[in-house]
């Protein structure tokens, strides 16, 4: 068992503290981080799907290589073909060029990337022909978010597949959840259509980051009854995730970056409220 790096968090309804880490914890953090790998039985390790799923990461440099029409349409189909709950299809794809998002939004789609799709669950789409959802709100958003995010994943691993690398994304340049009411507006999406996610997608510049600090498989998986995580083993995650975050962000911090989302919580709940219960926090629906 690793042992405790003393990391703390305090919450309360205005911050989110995190004590810095010393130098030495940063160090085996980083360690801990390059060591990381995962586990495969021998007998699995030459499974080219398999290869494909575990080595993915998520890229945050691409470079000016432009993705051709039919990869794209390719990692579409992906998205397309994935799994849903009665097969209803519950979500939408915004699809943009480099050009197309600095048309629609006034800027770079992040990181350089070469396309991007941002993912909305929709339940609009049903109401032409059923209604598949009477009067239960929250089932209705639920099976949106499920099934578009699993046609989200179907994409980024088509994407790598085809060589393409990529990067999901809820908040960086008012790209998901977090501005949903604005990408709402900008996007002239119908009730219903709830924005979740952007999926930048390019040729990565230069080598694949490190495997980002992941739980161990007995702190996530039980059997018969649900049992808490060992609390030393989160606070050892949470150390490498400073440290992760300090090393590929120089400039800024995992705390500062706790506090950008800290800032939009609030409001985006807000208007979560309102386009998923047809309602505004504190009141009713009319």
């Amino acid at each position: 068992m690793p042992a405790r790096s003393h990391i703390t968090m305090s919450v309360d309804s205005h911050s989110h503290t995190i004590k810095k880490i010393g130098p030495l914890s940063f160090v085996k953090s980083l360690w801990r981080i390059l060591a990381g790998k995962p586990r495969v039985p021998p007998s699995l390790q030459d499974n080219p799907l398999l290869n494909i799923i575990l080595k993915r990461r998520s890229v945050r440099s691409f470079a000016d290589r432009e993705i051709p029409d039919d990869v794209f349409s390719a990692i579409l189909e992906a998205g397309r073909l994935a799994p849903s709950t009665v097969n209803l299809q519950t979500w939408a794809f915004a699809v943009f060029t480099a050009d197309s998002w600095r048309e629609t939004f006034g800027s770079a789609i992040p990181f350089k990337g070469q396309r991007a799709v941002i993912v909305m669950g929709d339940t609009h789409r049903d109401k032409l022909i059923a209604e598949a959802f009477p009067a239960s709100p929250l089932v209705e958003y639920t099976l949106g978010v499920m099934n578009a995010s699993l046609a989200a994943m179907n994409m980024n691993i088509a994407a790598e597949a085809l060589g393409v690398s990529s990067v999901m994304l809820s908040e960086t340049g008012r790209s998901g959840l977090l501005d949903a009411s604005y990408l709402k507006e900008r996007l002239g999406l119908p009730d219903a259509v709830i924005p979740l996610m952007t999926i930048v997608f390019g040729y990565a510049r230069g080598p694949y980051p490190p495997m980002p600090p992941k739980l161990p498989l007995d702190q996530i998986c039980f059997q018969r009854k649900y049992r808490e995580a060992d609390s030393a083993i989160m606070e050892d995650w949470l150390a490498q995730m400073i440290a992760g975050y300090k090393a590929s962000h120089l400039s800024s911090s995992f705390e500062a970056q706790l506090r950008i989302y800290q800032s939009k919580i609030g409001k985006a709940e807000a208007d979560l409220e309102r386009m998923v219960l047809g309602r505004r926090v504190g009141g009713s629906g009319g």
